[in-house]
């Protein structure tokens, strides 16, 4: 699973001896060099780089001292200086700058002498109990070449149930061309598998039981399908990523969540939502304050999900957090959760990893049903996202009665009416490569918008960051004249996002005169209107039109040709691997 992480991947295979190969950089670079590796047990993994650079000797699998066992590892040691120091006073040489090699040098020692000598599962437990942080860990060891054992804290672990071949992955995509059938794992669980089975324990060696489930999607959910990306081909996706998100979740008049422990009372009594997020899923929750502060008329505040727990937010009984995250595992929203539980706050969860953590430890969760999203900048995922805080939105508005039963079923009418109308704008794809052709290889790009205007700018804003690698920013309309206008210079490629005209009359004719201003200082404007909008034809360089729509419903359709344009930019300016974009990785699961 590269789109995970790029930075380095390798592959440990024990006979009765433990043969590894890796290398930096792209899975490819480690395909070239794999020879014969005969064996039935193996571990791998694909980095993304924390503790050390990207290097072969950073690279996992880390071998043992002894070179009896091997560990491959996701997420961060805290405590890994203390452990490090430990070892190298007993003499071992580390052979690496991670903080991931002080597991394998432990559990060889453990293994070798001390109570749990010869005990694989006995010294996998024990130095578990030695580490802080949040972490995945796989053991192998080449006593015991039937026998993996692995271990998950607060970072994600699956397991997938074949017939007489058993599999571990962060993800099920590592997996599905072999199996449905997976199990999910609790915080703090171990569990050891063989070819004809597993077995899930605590940390301390006490029985626990994972939850088994059926992987509802198939591998061709994680293949191209004729598209030369996964990015394409997900952008593509997007009218059944919303369909699918919106199903079920209407019927004889009322909305209804998937899985919640918030009563209806419990609903009403909600007097403030904090919204915790991080990155793309951060531009969706800004939409939800929107949404949710028009419709239920309570106060939204949107936090960056790795500020939140650390400025003491004020939340008690009668606030409902909002966690948005698309793998279930981000660290920073995880622990934001965390935090608010304590504090008495309700917590919901939006995701789109079913059996994930995040819904795990929320006391009710909303799931999109994107399917896997392999392209590591955001897109069929966010859009999901989106049209899931606006069911939130609806729930709470029913709940709390400042929406009738007729007005929640016209909006419902609404956002039933977008797949349709984003398999429309699909069109816009020629369009958007020609622009992209005209531009070249632009150093910097401004996106401005009013309203719910302003999330799609800084979304917009994050994809071209994201693939292109070039600077860009994204600002509301009306700050122009307070700073942002300096920027404007001749051929500036500005994007502007243009609010309906049947929506807050004064807003559209306000970004009107937005336009003429940044046109008379030289820039060129690419502008996102509705169908019929002639206002703003005659200062368009570019003009992308969109279906029509009611004004919160807007970001769902003018997203799209800002995703098409940051992949088209992206490449020219020299990536042609907008997959994987550099530095980053799909699911951040550390800090």
């Amino acid at each position: 699973m590269e789109y995970r992480g790029y930075d380095s991947s390798g592959i440990a295979v024990n006979n009765g001896e433990i043969c590894v190969v890796k290398k930096a950089g792209k899975l490819a670079n480690l395909e070239a060099v794999l020879g014969d590796m005969p064996g039935t047990t193996a571990i791998g993994h694909t980095r993304w780089a924390t503790h050390g650079r990207p290097t072969d000797e950073n690279a996992h699998p880390h071998v043992s001292f002894d070179g009896r066992a091997a560990i491959v590892h996701n997420g961060i040691i805290e405590n890994f200086a203390p452990l490090r120091q430990e070892l190298v006073d007993a003499g071992i040489i580390l052979n690496s700058d991670t903080d991931s090699e002080v597991a394998a040098h432990l559990l060889a020692r453990a293994y070798n002498e001390g109570e749990t000598a010869g005990d694989f599962r006995a010294s996998a437990l024990a130095v578990l109990g030695r580490l802080e942080g949040a972490f995945t860990l796989l053991f192998t060891h080449a006593d015991h070449p039937d026998q993996i054992i692995a271990a998950r804290r607060s970072t994600p672990l699956i397991v997938g149930v074949g017939e007489g071949e058993m599999f571990l992955g962060s993800d099920v995509a590592a997996f599905i061309e072999y199996t449905k059938n997976a199990v999910e794992l609790d915080q703090d669980n171990v569990v050891v598998i063989t070819r004809d089975g597993y077995e899930v324990l605590n940390f301390d060696g006490t029985a626990a039981e994972g939850r088994p489930f059926t992987i509802d999607w198939d591998l061709a959910a994680a293949e191209k399908g004729g598209f030369d990306s996964f990015m394409m081909k997900e952008i593509h996706e997007q009218p059944a990523a919303v369909r699918d998100t919106l199903g079920g979740h209407f019927h004889d008049g009322r909305v209804f969540l998937d899985e919640s422990d918030i009563s209806e009372t419990d609903l009403k009594s909600i007097n403030q939502v904090f919204v915790v997020a991080c990155g793309s899923a951060y531009h969706s929750g800004l939409l939800a304050k929107y949404a949710i502060e028009h419709w239920v008329r309570i106060p939204v505040q949107i936090e960056v999900a790795s500020e939140f727990r650390y400025r003491d937010p004020v939340l008690d009984e009668r606030t409902l957090v909002l966690a948005i995250s698309q793998s279930g595992e981000t660290a920073d929203t995880l622990e934001a959760v965390r935090h608010a539980k304590t504090q008495g706050a309700k917590v919901m969860a939006v995701c789109n990893t079913n059996g994930s953590q995040i819904p795990r430890e929320s006391d009710a969760v909303l799931y999109t049903h994107a399917g896997p999203e392999i392209g590591v900048a955001s897109t069929k995922a966010f859009l999901a996202q989106v049209a899931a805080n606006y069911i939130v939105g609806l729930a709470l508005a029913q709940a709390k009665g400042t929406k009738y039963p007729d007005e929640i079923a016209e909006i419902w009418a609404s956002l039933e009416e977008i797949p349709a109308k984003i398999e429309e704008l699909l069109d816009v794809r020629e369009q958007m490569a020609g622009i992209a052709d005209e531009l070249g290889a632009v150093k910097t790009m401004l996106f401005l918008g009013r309203g719910v205007g302003f999330p799609v700018a800084l979304e917009g804003a994050l994809k071209l960051k994201e693939l292109a690698y070039i600077h860009a920013e994204g600002f509301p309309a009306g700050e122009l004249k307070h700073g942002p206008i300096a920027l404007i210079e001749d051929d500036l490629p500005v994007v502007v996002v243009v609010p309906s005209p049947r929506g807050v009359k004064l807003l559209h004719s306000k970004i009107v005169s937005n336009i003429q201003e940044i046109r008379a200082r030289g820039a060129q404007t690419i502008v996102i209107a509705e169908e019929g909008d002639e206002a703003v034809r005659e200062f368009a360089n570019y003009l992308i039109e969109i279906p029509a729509t009611s004004s919160i419903m807007q970001p769902l359709l003018a997203t799209v040709p800002l995703q098409f344009l940051a992949a088209d930019i992206a490449r020219e300016c020299g990536n042609e691997d907008i997959d994987k974009p550099r530095n980053l990785a799909k699911s951040v699961t550390v800090e």
